[in-house]
């Protein structure tokens, strides 16, 4: 099975909201990386912290794998498009880039929740400056979720994406 979408993007841009509202007006099974981590090893903040990154990105990897051979809708965790393996099996998959500007990301970062960012935005920054590059490869397109709401963005998204690529 080759999802409709994945959805990649920045931590906090709203991949996995978007995503799961997405998947229930097509109808089709979603699947959230992290969400997947975090159900067989336990919080990403506690992972990252005992077992390190490389471990998480590990672990990560492995419910990429499983999430794009079973679900109509992905959501990837915002560094697991840092996968050289991720980045060659998203060829073959329609991408959709989930961004935001700063300013609506902001209240979104929940301190302690986010072992990379917790320089805050300042560090969410840092980040979407070096992974953007791989972002923009690998996108068909982007959907902006910094104003609007997530409803009507995810009603516009399951419109582009009933039709053909």
């Amino acid at each position: 099975m080759t999802p409709i979408a994945v959805l990649i993007g920045p931590p906090a841009a709203g991949k996995s909201r978007l995503g799961k509202r997405v998947a229930s007006i097509l109808g089709v099974d979603f699947a959230d990386t992290d969400k997947m981590v975090v159900a067989q090893y336990g919080p990403i903040p506690a992972i990252f912290a005992t077992a390190g990154e490389q471990q998480f990105r590990e672990w990560e990897r492995s419910a990429v794998r499983d999430a794009l051979s079973t679900a109509g809708i992905v959501s990837l965790g915002g560094g697991a498009i840092l996968n050289p393996d991720t980045q060659r099996e998203l060829e073959n998959c329609r991408v959709v880039l989930i961004t935001a500007h700063a300013d609506a990301i902001a209240p979104r970062l929940v301190a302690g929740t986010r072992p990379l960012l917790s320089g805050g935005i300042e560090a969410w920054k840092q980040l979407l400056a070096e992974r953007q590059p791989i972002y923009d490869r690998l996108a068909d397109f982007t959907i902006d979720t910094s104003s609007g709401t997530m409803d009507s963005i995810a009603d516009g998204l399951a419109v582009q994406l009933g039709q053909p690529q």
